[in-house]
């Protein structure tokens, strides 16, 4: 009986997961994608000042 429910469990874990990776990369979040992928790169607004090229944060 552990291993019928054990068997359910994994089928319905692989299937959630599946369903995830289907959301995650569907046509309508390509754009959500994409503005998230480029979170890391944004400044602060503190920083965003006019600098010079070769100019330092320090």
């Amino acid at each position: 009986m552990v291993g019928v429910i054990n068997g359910i469990m994994t089928v319905l874990g692989m299937i959630t997961f599946g369903g995830i990776v289907w959301w995650a990369w569907s046509a309508r979040r390509a754009e959500a994608n994409q503005q998230a992928s480029m979170l890391p790169f944004a400044l602060p607004e503190e920083f965003q000042q006019h600098k010079k090229v070769g100019d330092t944060n320090e």
